[in-house]
C-alpha cells in the first residue's frame, strides 16, 4: 500500500526535473495553460520505457543503456557538492539558518580585552561543559516567556 501511495509522487517529481525548473506558475512556452492530458501521458509513457523500479532501495533506477537527461548532475557530483557544503558552513539553531564557517582562525592577539571578554560571556551562555564527554556541548537556546 505505501509503494501505491509513494508511486504518483515520485512520477510527479520526476516529471517535474525533467521539464527543467520546478515552477509553481505554469511554463511562459505554453501561453498560460498548463500541459494537456496527451502530454502528461507521452511523458510519463518515455519515464516508464527509461526507468524501473527498485524495490531494495525504493527508488526509480535509470535502465541499463538508457542516457540521463540533459544537464542532469551524477549521484557522486550532488554528494560532492554537499560534502563540501557541510565542510564550509554550519546550522545556527539561534537563527535558524547557515552560518559559514572562517576558514583562517582569529587572532586573539589582534582582539581588544573588551572583545574578548564579551565572546567569552557570549560562550559561557550558549554551552556548558559536559562532563560525561569531557567536552563543550552547545545549549539549547532560551524560550521567551509569552
Amino acid at each position: 500500500m505505501k509503494r501505491l501511495q509513494a508511486l504518483p509522487l515520485l512520477l510527479g517529481l520526476l516529471f517535474a526535473s525533467t521539464a527543467g525548473m520546478v515552477s509553481a506558475q505554469p511554463a511562459g512556452d505554453m501561453g498560460g495553460a498548463s500541459p494537456t492530458r496527451a502530454q502528461v501521458k507521452m511523458e510519463r509513457d518515455e519515464f516508464l520505457k527509461t526507468h524501473r523500479y527498485d524495490e531494495v532501495s525504493s527508488n526509480w533506477v535509470l535502465n541499463a543503456g538508457s542516457e540521463p537527461p540533459a544537464g542532469m548532475k551524477s549521484r557522486a557530483e550532488i554528494k560532492a557538492e554537499r560534502d563540501e557544503f557541510l565542510r564550509n558552513n554550519r546550522y545556527d539553531t539561534r537563527i535558524d539558518t547557515w552560518v559559514p564557517l572562517k576558514t583562517q582562525p582569529r587572532d586573539l592577539n589582534a582582539m581588544s580585552r573588551e572583545q574578548v571578554r564579551s565572546e567569552t560571556q557570549h560562550f559561557m551562555r550558549t554551552h556548558h561543559w559536559d562532563d560525561v564527554s569531557g567536552s563543550w556541548m552547545e545549549q539549547a537556546p532560551a524560550k521567551k516567556k509569552k
